[in-house]
């Protein structure tokens, strides 16, 4: 399986401004810039918050995945991702996970949010350190 994005940019780094398309076309032709990523002036993505909505997805898709191998197949599953950049360098990221799972404690809960984080796709390629809330809801 491969998967494609395309990037164009036009212009000076802080004048410039870019489009982003997705093989699947979820993004077509989405705006990012300078003012996208450092202001947020301006409406459009960024690096960044695409990493950030990559792990999230992945990673929730891990813990559901973890839950039906235990035979737990009805879940909610509510994760933020939130990408930690100090200057321009990314420090850290953090996931937020929320589950309404009936059957498991707040505890198993926890180890299999953890196995998720530490078996997500890409959490294994991320060179951060990756931290982890998990609280089962009602």
């Amino acid at each position: 399986m491969k998967r494609t994005a395309q990037a164009q940019w036009i212009g000076s780094i802080k004048e410039g401004k870019g489009e982003l398309t997705t093989q699947s076309e979820v993004l077509n032709k989405t705006n990012y810039s300078f003012k996208t990523r450092f202001d947020g002036d301006e409406k459009g993505t960024n690096p960044e918050e695409l990493l950030a909505a990559a792990h999230a997805g992945c990673f929730t898709m891990a813990v559901s995945f973890a839950l039906t191998e235990r035979g737990l197949s009805y879940a909610s599953l509510n994760t933020q991702a939130t990408v930690l950049m100090e200057g321009f360098e990314i420090k850290s990221l953090h996931l937020s996970i929320i589950g309404i799972v009936p059957g498991i404690t707040a505890e198993e809960f926890e180890i299999v949010s953890k196995g998720a984080k530490e078996n997500c796709l890409i959490s294994k390629i991320l060179n951060i350190p990756v931290t982890l809330e998990a609280h089962l809801g009602a």
